[in-house]
């Protein structure tokens, strides 16, 4: 294998990174050479990503991690369902939107008035969430927008950046899979469906293979960062496709958990499972490498955590991430339960008063400090875990042993330690860097420099420490989730 320098752009949802990773001998580096917040702000009364903003620092961080080597491919990565709209000219109509707008707020209820929900899943296979583009869409619709009928392509976030960085109108696999609007069983566009919903389909892009090599960028945008037309290839674009293709994991008998705004918990299978179980629990068939199926569920995850710490702040409040770690740790176990998935806690803003609203509904303890509200997000998050690992051993049929924690929250201790107690199961942590380690190695994979995907984890788990976390007294949880299972 020759040695290989390759930049993946990572953007989550309150941060973006540049990473180059160096693949030599089988063993992979990363190194952060760019960091910047992936900004969204309200405009007209709508929640807007600052797409220009956005596109200026994937310049600033190209130009900085191609000082001084040859960077062999890029790749990008970032939260599904949001899209931008591109006129037949090439313009881009509108800002795009982001997934926390208010403008879905009721839209499954009205698009079931119309439509059954079980049609809409045997079409998709994909979870019910107001935020899923088809819902955004419908979304437009019900305002009379004009964009949709002016509209000559729909792409998504890593879609309309690779379409800034070479041209290529494409939708990647993995993050059309998102969409809600993707027949994740014939692989191809649910047409019959939009057709009904009344969607246009001239604004439906092809779909490419996850690793499918774009091309080289455009001559004006390597003149004007100073690089060569360098080959930019299209990864798993949804950046828990990335994630979840640097899970070390070996055998069968194990799931993942992608933590970080999100939780996504699932396992990998080769193809998706559209039934009434599946529907009855909303859980969801994504695309992953090599075809694959992701099939999981979305769990609100650690945004709990950044909005409390955020809303705390604002009150003038400063606690570090870790200083909350060590206050919830500190706390007294149990003293509410939530459901993390509560459709009030899915909008920004006052999270801990929404968090004390929920305790008053259904007459819990209100926590009363910051270290016991902490405790309580993730003792709600492990339980949550608990459920999602039951359905997905009794739909699936598959015997779970190992859960694999990847992304920015495995290095959650706590939360780590309580999902193994909450769960009984052997909880092993890493790489932190998931995304940005999938998002390289699968650019490797396209230029021919790993042969499979055991191969690209058999690197991973050479490549990264790894922590592993036993359960210990199972009791309490036990008896936590009997009553969190009265409250969901």
């Amino acid at each position: 294998m020759p040695d290989r320098h390759l930049l993946a752009f990572d953007l989550g949802a309150e941060s973006g990174r540049a990473i180059v990773g160096s693949l030599r001998q089988n063993k992979l580096t990363l190194e952060e050479k760019h960091r910047f917040p992936t900004h969204n702000g309200r405009i007209a009364g709508h929640l807007h990503w600052n797409l220009l903003s956005i596109w200026e620092e994937l310049k600033t961080g190209l130009r900085k991690s191609a000082q001084g080597i040859q960077l062999d491919g890029i790749g990008i990565d970032t939260w599904g369902v949001d899209y931008g709209l591109i006129s037949k000219t090439g313009e881009l109509l509108g800002n795009p939107y982001m997934y926390r707008d208010a403008r879905t707020n009721g839209i499954l209820e009205r698009t079931f008035a119309k439509i059954p929900k079980e049609e809409i899943f045997n079409a998709t296979g994909i979870q019910f969430m107001q935020l899923n583009t088809l819902f955004q869409l419908l979304a437009m619709r019900e305002t009379l927008s004009p964009l949709l009928d002016i509209a000559d392509t729909l792409l998504f976030i890593p879609d309309l950046l690779n379409y800034l960085f070479t041209g290529q109108r494409k939708a990647e696999f993995s993050i059309a899979s998102t969409s809600q609007m993707y027949d994740m069983r014939k692989r191809e566009w649910s047409t019959e469906l939009l057709q009904k919903l009344h969607l246009p389909l001239k604004i439906l892009p092809p779909v490419i293979p996850t690793g499918t090599v774009l091309g080289p960028i455009l001559h004006d945008v390597a003149d004007e960062c100073g690089v060569p037309q360098i080959s930019l290839i299209a990864p798993g674009c949804h950046d828990t496709a990335s994630a979840v293709a640097a899970v070390p994991a070996e055998g069968e008998n194990w799931c993942y958990i992608s933590s970080g705004t999100w939780s996504l918990m699932g396992v990998e299978i080769p193809s998706p499972i559209v039934n009434d179980k599946s529907l009855k629990y909303n859980y969801t068939n994504e695309g992953g490498i090599g075809g694959s199926i992701r099939f999981l569920k979305n769990i609100m995850g650690l945004w709990l955590v950044q909005e409390c710490r955020r809303q705390w702040q604002k009150e003038g409040h400063e606690h570090s991430y870790a200083e909350l770690a060590r206050l919830a740790e500190q706390a007294r176990p149990f003293t509410a339960i939530i459901n993390p998935d509560h459709q009030p806690f899915l909008a920004p803003g006052e999270m801990p008063q929404k968090i004390e609203q929920f305790c008053k509904n259904t007459r819990q303890t209100i926590p009363a400090s910051p270290g016991a509200v902490i405790r309580t997000c993730l003792e709600s998050l492990a339980l949550t875990y608990r459920r999602t690992l039951e359905i997905l051993q009794e739909v699936t049929g598959k015997k779970i042993d190992v859960i694999h924690i990847v992304g920015g929250g495995s290095q959650n201790e706590l939360l780590n330690q309580m999902t193994a107690d909450a769960c009984g199961k052997t909880v092993v942590a890493g790489p932190a860097e998931a995304t940005a380690a999938g998002n390289v190695l699968v650019q490797a994979m396209a230029l021919g420099d790993i042969s499979n995907l055991p191969a690209l984890r058999q690197i991973v788990r050479e490549s990264f420490e790894l922590k592993t976390y036993q359960p210990k007294n199972s009791s309490p949880w036990d008896a936590a989730y009997a009553r969190f299972k009265e409250l969901v």
